[in-house]
């Protein structure tokens, strides 16, 4: 019976979801698979795949290197006001970078998770770890080992909020009594910040794109997302890893990315490099005006005014409503005086209307407001790409506008 003592004592350790060689299963290939740093994941008889690959610090994945990302978490720290991209509080070990692949696109309980992958700083390296389901039904060892030990605060994905978490959470439903509880998470979703950032210099922000153009990251030879779940499902048929093996290797390239990237937008925001074009400072102070830090908001926009003095019309623009925020009148007069001919029919058409406003109520000079009026209703006749309906409206507001000045004038004439 000795034999079969063995077996159960073997069997009660892969029960308590122990990590075990690879070559503890019946898949084929198992060196191939071994050779990739892969190993087993059991509980009960069923078991996953986990493969872990370690990079030190000092490995550079587009225009950063992973200890700028240490830089990045510390800059937050001095950060006085509130930002959906804040890790202030946070180390750099609390943040979990994490990205899926799926058997499709859409939501819902039809759509399966193969694989969930997600890399953190761990000492002086940073650890992608990836849990690939081999087979159909093998979900439960999968999200145990991804469950069993995740301890960190901030997930950081890409479009993570919309699609990867989401789907995690209606998998998870329907395997809950038989894996640990999801953890609660804060969550930074990068895909917003892009958008934000970047959506000037590209059509699509994917994450592809934004490697190429912002991170200068190119891959080589990569196996697109698109065509991950059909690798996938030729995998299930004929159990070659060869396939998958390259789906996990852009599935690691995601999550370095996001790493970088992260990094990347955290320096543009709080300007810990001075490598940033002009247009990405303008749209980091918009990001930072939209979430409530004016005064940083304000300095960026400063900054750009003053290198390119009347050739930034956004950054004056939105300079000149700070002031008036502030109440400096003046300097927000002289701002929207000073742009230029050349500008953008919608700021001219702003800036006229918040002239006359200046002019007639906090200046009191009706006649200077009486002018801009006449500026505002010239420039609003000659456009010819307004809407009639549009054109009507805004020339009604004019008028009333007009009509009051002139009263107020023919007052001040008779006192």
């Amino acid at each position: 019976m000795k034999k079969h003592i063995v077996r159960e004592e073997a069997e009660k350790v892969k029960d308590a979801g122990e990590t075990f060689d690879i070559t503890d299963t019946e898949l084929p290939h198992k060196e191939t698979w071994k050779n990739h740093g892969t190993t087993t994941y059991f509980v009960d008889d069923d078991f996953c795949l986990v493969r872990e690959k370690r990079y030190p610090l000092d490995h550079k994945h587009g225009k950063y290197r992973f200890k700028d990302l240490v830089s990045s978490v510390a800059a937050w720290q001095d950060f006085k006001g509130t930002h959906p991209l804040s890790s202030k509080g946070l180390s750099p070990e609390d943040l979990f970078f994490f990205d899926t692949e799926t058997t499709g696109l859409g939501g819902g309980v039809g759509n399966t998770i193969f694989l969930l992958g997600h890399g953190r700083i761990d000492g002086d390296e940073v650890v992608v770890t990836q849990h690939f389901l081999p087979q159909p039904g093998s979900e439960i060892p999968l999200y145990h080992s991804f469950l069993k030990k995740v301890d960190y605060n901030t997930l950081v994905t890409y479009n993570g909020k919309a699609f990867d978490w989401p789907q995690v959470k209606t998998r998870h439903t329907l395997i809950k009594d038989h894996v640990p509880k999801l953890p609660a998470f804060g969550h930074f979703d990068l895909y917003h910040g892009s958008r934000r950032l970047f959506k000037h210099k590209m059509e699509s922000v994917k994450l592809i794109n934004v490697e190429r153009k912002v991170l200068e990251f190119e891959r080589v030879d990569d196996v697109p997302g698109y065509l991950a779940p059909m690798i996938y499902f030729d995998f299930i048929e004929r159990r070659d890893p060869e396939g998958i093996l390259r789906v996990m290797q852009h599935n690691e390239l995601d999550i370095l990315s996001l790493i970088t990237l992260y990094t990347h937008l955290t320096f543009q925001l709080l300007e810990v490099s001075e490598s940033s074009t002009e247009q990405e400072t303008f749209e980091a102070g918009r990001w930072l005006e939209y979430t409530g830090n004016g005064d940083m908001a304000k300095q960026r926009f400063e900054h750009i005014v003053n290198d390119r003095g009347d050739q930034h019309h956004e950054s004056i623009h939105h300079l000149a409503f700070r002031y008036k925020k502030e109440k400096d009148f003046d300097k927000a007069a002289q701002l929207w005086e000073g742009i230029g001919s050349d500008c953008p029919f919608r700021i001219k058409v702003i800036a006229l209307e918040e002239l006359a406003k200046i002019y007639e109520h906090k200046m009191k000079d009706y006649d200077k407001a009486l002018e801009k009026c006449g500026e505002l209703e010239g420039l609003i006749m000659n456009e010819v790409e307004m809407q009639d309906g549009s054109k009507a409206q805004k020339l009604k507001q004019l008028y009333t506008r007009i009509h009051r000045v002139s009263l107020k004038i023919q007052r001040k004439k008779l006192t």
